[in-house]
């Protein structure tokens, strides 16, 4: 009975999963192109990544998404400074934006900060409080940027 060497009645070609963790059945190919902050998502700290990246939710702190794109979504409440080679801005963000490429403000955005990047475009409703500086070419978005001291 506890050692039986045939399967029971009505188990013929079932495999016994239990305690095995389990399988994706997703192909490679099937996978998230992007990498993705959902809205209920509260994030504090350096976002660093390596691929595209979309964010709805809450980040305070930094982002860094040096050679991809990142996307700022309509419900995003960003607090960071922000890195990337495209920035798209659908949301809100507090904080200074350096672009080696791009950055899209779109009509539903509201930026506190200063951008930086070689293009910035602005869409017709977006609101936008801060300096805007178009540099030739990426590596000086990648200078440190020196601090002003008032005496």
């Amino acid at each position: 009975m506890w050692n039986r060497e045939s399967p029971a009645k009505g188990e013929e070609g079932r495999e016994s999963t239990m305690g095995q963790p389990p399988v994706s059945t997703a192909l490679p190919d099937e996978r998230r192109a992007v990498a993705w902050v959902g809205k209920s998502v509260i994030f504090i700290g350096s976002l660093i990544s390596s691929e595209d990246m979309t964010i709805d939710g809450h980040v305070e702190g930094s982002i860094e998404v040096l050679d991809q794109a990142l996307t700022i979504g309509p419900d995003a409440d960003i607090r960071a400074d922000i890195m990337a080679r495209v920035v798209t801005i659908h949301g809100t963000v507090t904080g200074s934006i350096r672009a080696g490429a791009k950055v899209d403000v779109c009509a539903t955005a509201c930026i506190n900060g200063d951008l930086v990047a070689p293009s910035i475009v602005i869409a017709d409703g977006a609101i936008v409080c801060g300096r805007l500086d178009t540099v030739s070419g990426q590596s000086e978005v990648a200078k440190p940027q020196g601090k002003l001291a008032i005496a």
